[in-house]
């Protein structure tokens, strides 16, 4: 085989300067044939062709592929072996080696993952959304100072598929009634609800992934998405690509948002920055599809084309609790406070993003702020509500002394209470004063005992005559008669008239 350099030169002397063959042959030293060769074929670059050697293998290719993808088919640990099938080929009448067999096994499924690679992974398919027609949603974690503590959080990412406005809000966990806490705060934020959801297959939403789209959706997320009216639709396992834009949206955001945001005193203060820092970017970036306009310019067109927002959904998640003999139940490492009336009974704990409900024979009997507690080596945290508790210091009035929910009486309270459980009785006493709270506004008693506390000596019927004056109705204003009905001699009061009475004899 000739070099390039030489039959370079060959076809510029036959092509350029119309040498013929014959003085190529002499010049070069090769023979008329193969000067005829390239110059017919049009080869720019010589190479050697390529040689197939023969094999024992050549006749049974086609069975060995045939099987070769029969096993690829099944399961795992059903597959048969290359040992194995050399075996079977054996008895087919081949007669070459085992290596052969592995090495055409090898390659065959080396080509299967390439063109796979190149069909799936490599290789998307652009997608167009109609205005209106579906969202993105996805969770990351990112970091944020608050309180002081540099904290991990869960981040909703929600992300309009036409207009590609998008939404974040934080929450410290990843569950249930965070999911419907942030659908129904993003549907705010967007103005309403589009017609369709894209998904991963999160735990939140998917229960089980069966074969092709087939789900096991979980029935709390499904009856969200119908009080949404929205169609829940997730993606294919490890396919992200199906929903790239919130993927991408995923990755801006740590450089958009998270590596300048402040510190911040509050979850909620972080989620309401967050809140106005996505409406400033709306304003800002312009969309992928036309720089000319920005994401909020093709929002308030989308608007027109969302479904307006229905009452928010009872996002909660529902658990059978006993409460306990001292009226506590414990969730999620914490503890919450029960009235007293409900101690060793079943009882129905719904927890929500920000609270927990306590229900009882159909009646909500108890509300909590949540309490987060990320160190589970610790003890966790227990909160009471001193008003659970009266029913048991009324029998029991010696425990108000030492009494832990006690401790987190108002101001007004723990003053007369110091005063009071310093004299015999004091402390029953001071229970009779906590329990107006369960007759009167509370608000009223804590006037009630403020206005007591400013005699030297409070006592129960100081605040019971406070309060009682505190309920009574305002004293009318004095009348302004017409002028038609004024007297003309105004009478002269005197009282001697009633001694001159008692003087009198009938």
């Amino acid at each position: 085989m000739i070099d390039v350099a030489l039959l370079s030169v060959i076809r510029r002397w036959h092509f350029r300067e119309g040498m013929p063959i014959r003085e190529i042959t002499r010049r070069t030293g090769l023979s008329r044939n193969t000067v005829r060769k390239y110059l017919a074929s049009g080869v720019v670059e010589p190479r050697y062709p390529h040689r197939k050697s023969p094999s024992k293998l050549d006749d049974y290719e086609l069975t060995l592929t045939s099987w070769l993808f029969r096993e690829s088919r099944r399961h795992r640990k059903q597959r048969r072996s290359i040992k194995q099938l050399h075996s079977d080929l054996v008895q087919l009448g081949y007669t070459g080696s085992y290596d052969r067999v592995a090495a055409f096994a090898r390659l065959w499924r080396q080509e299967q993952q390439d063109a796979k690679r190149t069909a799936t992974r490599n290789t998307f398919v652009p997608l167009a959304f109609a205005p209106g027609e579906a969202f993105q949603f996805d969770w990351s974690e990112d970091y944020a100072v608050i309180n002081g503590v540099n904290t991990k959080l869960q981040v909703a990412h929600f992300k309009l598929s036409h207009s590609r406005v998008f939404f974040l809000r934080a929450y410290l966990l990843q569950s249930h009634e965070m999911l419907f806490d942030a659908h129904y705060h993003a549907f705010q934020a967007f103005g309403g609800v589009p017609e369709r959801g894209i998904y991963d297959n999160m735990k939140t939403a998917v229960d089980k992934v069966g074969r092709g789209k087939q789900r096991t959706v979980n029935k709390r997320f499904l009856a969200m998405a119908s009080h949404y009216l929205f169609e829940a639709e997730f993606c294919n396992p490890a396919a992200g690509w199906e929903k790239g834009q919130v993927e991408k949206n995923v990755r801006d955001a740590r450089h958009r948002i998270w590596q300048d945001a402040p510190a911040f005193k509050t979850l909620e203060e972080l989620n309401a920055w967050l809140k106005r820092r996505c409406s400033e970017l709306w304003q800002e970036l312009p969309h992928p599809q036309d720089k000319r306009r920005t994401l909020s310019d093709y929002w308030q067109a989308e608007q027109e084309h969302l479904m307006a927002i229905p009452a928010a959904f009872d996002g909660f998640v529902e658990f059978n609790k006993r409460v306990t003999s001292t009226c506590l139940i414990t969730y999620d490492h914490n503890r919450y406070s029960v009235p007293a009336s409900f101690a060793n009974r079943p009882v129905s704990l719904r927890v929500y993003a920000d609270r927990l409900v306590i229900v009882a024979e159909a009646n909500v009997v108890a509300v909590h702020e949540r309490v987060f507690t990320r160190d589970h080596s610790a003890s966790g945290k227990t909160v009471y509500d001193w008003r659970h508790y009266l029913s048991v210091v009324q029998r029991k009035p010696g425990a108000l002394r030492n009494g832990a929910p006690f401790h987190e009486l108002p101001e007004s309270f723990r003053r007369l209470q110091a005063k009071l459980l310093r004299r015999p009785g004091g402390d029953r006493e001071m229970v009779d004063v906590l329990a107006l709270v369960l007759l009167h506004d509370e608000r009223l008693v804590e006037q009630a005992v403020t206005e007591a506390l400013k005699v030297e000596q409070p006592s129960k019927q100081h605040v019971l005559n406070c309060l009682g004056r505190l309920g009574d109705p305002p004293r009318p204003r004095p009348l302004a008669p017409p002028p038609a009905l004024k007297l003309v001699t105004e009478p002269v009061a005197d009282t001697r008239r009633y001694d001159r009475l008692r003087r009198s004899k009938p």
